[in-house]
Parts: C-alpha cells; structure tokens; sequence
C-alpha cells in the first residue's frame, strides 16, 4: 500500500510540474526568482544598445521606473529622444543620456562611445553593459546565404558586440564591478531552420559570453546570457526575429521579456530561457537529450523554411506534423 501511496504522490507531482512547464515562458530557475531586485539598479548607470524599439525601448523603460540612470543608444537619434520623452522613473529626464551608436562602425569609434558613456554622471561609470542590438536578414537557406549578410550579420551581433565589451571591461575591471547583459536567443541554444547566420551569430555571442565571464567573475564582472525564443514587440503580433504577422499566443510580449530580463540580471543569474511553448521544450530537449532534440530539429528543419518562404507560422506543432496552414 505505501508503494502504490507513493507511485500515486509521485504520479500526481510529474502531473504539477509537467502542467507548470506546459504554461511557462522561462526556465525554471527563472521564475522561481520572482521579481527583479530594485536596489541592484536603483542609481545605478544602465547603457542599453538597440535602444530606440523593441525589447530595448521595454528595457530602458523598465529601468527606468526602477530607479536606474540610463544611456540609450542606436543609430536612429529621433527615435532615441522619443523613447527619452516617454520615460518615466526617479532620474528622468536628467538621468537620461543619448549617445548614437554604430555597432559596425568600427574600433575607434566604438572607443569614442565607451569614453562618452564612462563620462556622463560625473564619471561614474557604467554598471550595466545590456548589449541588446542586433542584425538579421529575412529567413532563407543555407545555401542562399550572401557574402553580404554574412558579413552584416557577424559585424553586429559579433565582432561590434565583442570589441565594444573588450573596450568597456578595462573601465569596470578597474572599479572591480561590472555587469553585462547579453541578449541573445534561442537560435543561440538551438538549431533554427532558416536563420543559419544568424542561429551561428548567437553561438558564438554564448561561447563569447560564457569564457569572459569564466575568466574575470573573480575580478568583479558578471555576465547575464539571455536566450529569449520568438517576442511579440508590437501591438499587430510582429515577433522581433521575423516580418510575419500571425496569432500572439505562441509569443511572450516584449513587456515580459523584458521583465525576465532584469529578473535574470538582478538575481545574477549567468544564463535564461524565455519562451512559451513549444520553442522551450526543444531547447530542454537538445540542451539534456541531444539526439532526440536534433532529431527533433530535423523533422521540422525543411518545413519550417517553407513556412517562413510563405510567410506562415515558423513556429507552431504544425511544422512538426507537415501541416502547411495557410498565410493569414
């Protein structure tokens, strides 16, 4: 009788936790952190990349509100102002600093930004690098990719990324603090049919990521690896990482992402998932069962770039079972 009491218990707790995993949009440890640490932030200087939509525009909001001083940057200096007036939080609007950037601008001028940003409030510094700019280019396959947005690709998510961090890390190292934020996805973790550039972008952001922190967390940096899967930034269901317009209930809002982010960040945790389902089943599936998740991966991979040629869901269950919905 125990026996059976205790299959019935174990039975009935695989029921909970399966059920909580059906309705999450994070992993498990993020949310069990609850909600964001507002004394890691307050009167800290937050510089956000990729500032002027998006997730960036919802980041720097919600920095705002929790008290942080902010440095927003983009190449599009009009939509920065915008997002400046829109602010509201304890250090809004003196708080507030403009500084266009572009990420494949090259070294020099990238040095010039990190000297402006570790300038503004009376030198203080920066405490929070979120390095959330990023390029891609329409889905396509592998074998249609140019030399042109390969490049364009690797210029911004990697080697910018990359040598604005290596500009930065001496000015934090320095204090013997630092915190970077990295916005990466879950084409970072996972294959992703149809974004081959940009899925290899994202690899090697994480590799990047990873070995940096490994190498200076005793010197005070802390790295933040986000992997967030598709997010609705707009009020038509337009998910960041593609130019078709289908149903939000697959996509977590950017409000959302952006609020796990700061969670991830403030609780100091070194790498997040965000996503609903079933993007987050497949990153658990190849991250502790690789065979089966490429399996997976596999039997979806032709579908899933014939749904993005026609502009259809490049993200239900559909694609797993060749059902090819029409374009809404």
């Amino acid at each position: 009788m125990l026996g059976l009491f205790l299959i019935g218990v174990s039975v009935s707790a695989a029921v909970v936790l399966l059920a909580k995993f059906a309705t999450a949009d994070g992993d498990f440890t993020l949310l069990s952190k609850g909600r964001p640490k507002r004394e890691e932030v307050e009167d800290k200087v937050v510089w956000i990349t990729g500032a002027s939509r998006g997730i960036g525009e919802i980041l720097a909001k919600q920095f705002a509100e929790l008290g942080a001083k902010l440095i927003l940057s983009a190449r599009n200096v009009a939509e920065l102002e915008r997002v400046k007036s829109e602010l509201v939080g304890k250090h809004v609007p003196h708080g507030v600093e403009i500084l266009p950037l572009d990420l494949a601008s090259g070294e020099e001028k990238l040095k010039e930004a990190v000297e402006k940003a570790e300038s503004f409030f009376s030198a203080a510094g920066v405490d929070y690098m979120v390095h959330n700019a990023a390029y891609e280019r329409p889905k396509t396959t592998v074998l249609d990719i140019s030399e042109e947005g390969l490049q364009a690709t690797f210029n911004i998510n990697v080697l910018g990324t990359i040598t604005l961090t290596q500009l930065l890390a001496p000015y934090m190292l320095k204090r013997g603090k630092g915190h970077f934020v990295v916005m990466s996805s879950a084409a970072g973790k996972t294959p992703a049919p149809g974004q081959a550039v940009y899925s290899a972008s994202k690899y090697a952001l994480n590799g990047f990521f990873h070995t940096f922190r490994s190498e200076l967390c005793q010197k005070g940096i802390k790295v933040t690896v986000v992997c967030p899967g598709p997010i609705e930034t707009s009020k038509v269901s337009q998910p960041q990482s593609s130019g078709q317009s289908v149903t939000s209930e697959k996509y977590v809002s950017s409000e959302r992402c952006a609020e796990l982010t700061i969670v991830a960040a403030t609780h100091g945790l070194k790498e997040v998932w965000i996503s609903n389902q079933p993007v987050l089943f497949v990153m658990y599936l190849v991250q502790y069962m690789p065979t089966i998740g490429y399996w997976f991966m596999d039997k979806i991979g032709s579908n899933r770039v014939e749904a993005a040629a026609r502009k259809g869901n490049t993200y239900g269950w559909s694609l797993f079972f060749n059902q090819k919905k029409k374009t809404t």
